[in-house]
């Protein structure tokens, strides 16, 4: 495609803009981009980019907070520099050491949930899915009835009843 401006070099700037509800195209090459006035910013590395995308991280601050920053894992030594850096934590004992700085990304990370309440595969007969949600209902019986939420345990006897 021809620069619609020099009629003389390949376009390789092609810009749409709407306005009014009319749609117009300028298909044009870099030598008349840069002489309108239009920004061009040729090929951009794969380091540059990375270091772009990199660059709009949240600060330390921003995600765990001032005073979080400066707290060491007294097991393996690991910071939380180290899991920005790396991704990755030390030991186990790290979910107890920064669980004030985890809590957030992993509540974002997991759509806002923080406790691992398993999974029931989507092809599973339906009497496994309902022995598997029955478990789940006793289970939770049990422990309003230990909680003494007599109220909260007559409805889950009544969804078991229901299931049964």
């Amino acid at each position: 495609m021809q620069c619609q401006i020099c009629q003389k070099r390949t376009a390789t700037i092609h810009l749409t803009e709407i306005q009014n509800g009319a749609r117009t195209e300028l298909h044009i090459c870099e030598h008349c981009a840069s002489e309108q006035g239009i920004a061009t910013h040729s090929q951009m590395s794969i380091n540059e980019l990375l270091s772009h995308l990199l660059a709009v991280q949240p600060s330390d601050e921003e995600m765990f907070g001032p005073a979080e920053k400066d707290l060491v894992c007294p097991t393996c030594g690991f910071t939380l520099d180290r899991l920005r850096k790396e991704g990755t934590l030390g030991c186990p004992a790290d979910y107890e050491v920064f669980e004030q700085a985890l809590l957030p990304l992993i509540e974002r990370a997991q759509g806002g949930k923080t406790s691992h309440c398993g999974k029931v595969p989507t092809t599973l007969p339906t009497d496994t899915k309902k022995f598997v949600e029955l478990s789940q209902l006793r289970q939770q019986l049990e422990e309003a009835v230990h909680d003494e939420d007599y109220e909260r345990a007559a409805e889950l006897r009544d969804k078991m009843k229901q299931l049964e």
